[in-house]
């Protein structure tokens, strides 16, 4: 143990500079909080787009929305009240985002068609090595920072299906996460492969335009009405999920009633977290969908129990859906459940033999969900993060790891939620990091790193907690990266209000720390504050009412 006086003030902060990958919603938010809470910051924030906004940016499919109300995926201290729809379009919210990204100043921290390829931690220097590639030009350069921020996301790197015969296809072959803006599918025969939330909403939104829509649907899965209860939910039907212009105007004009609006969507949502776990209350959700849904489908009975899960809701995301059911019902879709066998230069061919002809297929399978296919990371001794995390996706709360000094993530392993409010829990990762930072800054810390025994602890959790709820049950889900029987890693083990406030009460004596000069006091400085040395400066601060914490006064037992 090394114990000096440095040459410092004990409130002097030093130079710091964090890379964030990415400028989603993550990035975003980093982008305002890091600033505003750390001096002596250089920040700079890599995307690999030509824009911001991370997956509402690059999603362009047809009837791309949120499935959580709009007026819950927004900032807390920034809120919309002209959302034109219950679920926002993606380019709504695409245009609110960037909004907030001129609003607050964070575009110019933001470097675009900016893509890391590679992140090596460079234990001599206890810096992050970073490569990064031009998208436009090609070239490659190299930065370095002290702090590596990861808000990269769970569904960010598409794939296509593993279809045989797949670039045997003549027509048009589009992903969802990857689309033509100049096809045109009117009077086309077109055929949509999925079941996710991608494809509830593609289906809906290609079926009055084209001629002929067949829909493959390999996975069963839950379809929701909106998330909103009795009237409510009566009013938003019929007015087919928009807002009028007086609802807006009165959002505008009273902010009281535009708050209780806005917390009564919330209320209801951190209101479900015990429909996740198997019992009655999953049970009973069960049958209400299954009404639901049978309801919906009276048009084409069939279908039913060919969508119909045999696992509890949860288990594979709930998606809001009623004009996706609306769809399957109109004489111009088919709904396939056959297993695709191979597709041709023609179009589909099942394996009852039959060929379906069309002149695209549109496929809405997702991404890559094993959190292994980014660009290659490094840590302490070389250590490859995708070998790391080849088996399972280690992590300690979700924003760290071992042997990855420095690093921290948002949306990593373990930050899904189930029910609740991501957009709050978003926020918080992003506080909890720039906590991180501040320590790191203010206390002389070279590397900060999760304890092996923290990670290890937390897996232990998760594995116990998620075996009483629905997640776990044998139905394939990216939860469980793609498997139907294997660990869950995409879930937080808890509601988001248990996340957040798991965030709000750092356990910093989970972390391992190495110091500037090997000096585990340097955080103490030479006896003086910054104010001592600036002859001009306020050395009376304590006193100003804003930094008084006044206590409530007892009344006097002799008052009347």
């Amino acid at each position: 143990m090394v114990v000096t006086v440095e040459a410092r003030a004990v409130d002097a902060r030093r130079p710091i500079k964090v890379i964030v990958v990415g400028a989603g919603v993550s990035g975003i938010i980093a982008g305002i909080r890091f600033p505003q809470r750390i001096p002596n910051l250089d920040l700079v924030i890599y995307e690999k787009n030509s824009d911001v906004g991370g997956t509402w940016y690059e999603n362009k499919y047809p009837g791309v929305a949120c499935d959580v109300p709009a007026h819950s995926y927004q900032l807390s201290f920034d809120p919309n009240p002209n959302w034109s729809q219950f679920y926002a379009s993606g380019r709504e919210i695409h245009q609110y985002w960037k909004a907030i990204v001129q609003k607050y100043g964070v575009d110019k921290y933001v470097r675009l068609n900016s893509k890391i390829v590679e992140a090596r931690f460079d234990e001599v220097e206890a810096k992050w090595q970073v490569k990064i590639q031009r998208v436009d030009t090609g070239d490659i350069f190299t930065d370095s920072s002290e702090i590596l921020y990861a808000c990269i996301g769970a569904l960010n790197e598409w794939k296509w299906p593993d279809i045989k015969g797949l670039q045997d296809f003549k027509g048009l072959s589009l992903h969802s996460a990857h689309w033509d803006d100049n096809w045109d599918p009117t009077g086309k025969a077109v055929a949509v492969i999925g079941s996710g939330s991608t494809a509830v909403q593609i289906v809906p939104s290609l079926q009055p335009k084209v001629k002929q829509l067949d829909t493959y649907v390999r996975s069963k899965t839950w379809i929701s009405p909106p998330f909103a209860s009795g009237e409510v939910q009566k009013h938003l039907e019929e007015t087919n999920f928009t807002f009028s212009e007086e609802e807006v105007k009165r959002f505008n004009e009273d902010p009281q009633f535009f708050l209780e609006y806005r917390k009564a969507i919330d209320q209801e949502l951190q209101s479900l977290h015990h429909i996740t776990f198997r019992g009655p209350s999953a049970d009973a959700i069960a049958a209400y969908l299954n009404e639901y849904m049978k309801e919906k489908l009276t048009k084409k009975p069939e279908i039913l129990q060919k969508l119909l899960p045999d696992f509890l809701p949860g288990c594979r995301r709930i998606t809001p859906g009623s004009a996706y059911l609306n769809a399957l019902t109109q004489d111009n879709v088919n709904f396939i459940s056959e297993e695709i066998s191979f597709i041709t230069a023609e179009g589909v061919i099942t394996t009852d033999g039959i060929l379906h002809p069309v002149d695209a297929l549109i496929c809405a399978t997702g991404f890559d969900t094993t959190w292994t296919g980014r660009f290659p990371i490094f840590g302490r001794g070389g250590r490859k993060l995708a070998d790391k995390w080849a088996e399972y996706p280690e992590t300690y709360l979700s924003v760290a790891t071992d042997e990855f000094p420095n690093m921290f993530i948002s949306l990593g392993p373990n930050s899904e939620q189930g029910t609740g409010s991501l957009s709050i829990v978003i926020e918080k990762v992003g506080e909890y990091v720039c906590a991180a930072v501040e320590k790191i800054q203010r206390e002389g810390i070279t590397t900060m790193t999760a304890k092996r025994a923290s990670v290890e602890s937390f897996v232990e959790f998760c594995d116990q907690y998620f075996a009483e709820t629905v997640f776990s049950l044998p139905c394939r889900s990216w939860y469980k990266r793609g498997t139907s029987e294997g660990r869950v890693s995409g879930m937080w083990p808890g509601s988001s209000l248990h996340f957040i406030t798991t965030l709000a009460n750092p356990r910093w004596e989970d972390y391992e720390y190495e110091y500037v000069n090997g000096n585990v006091m340097a955080w103490l400085g030479d006896g003086f504050t910054e104010a001592q040395k600036i002859p001009e400066a306020d050395r009376t601060y304590y006193l100003d009412p804003e930094n008084i914490d006044f206590p409530e006064p007892m009344r006097s037992s002799t008052e009347v």
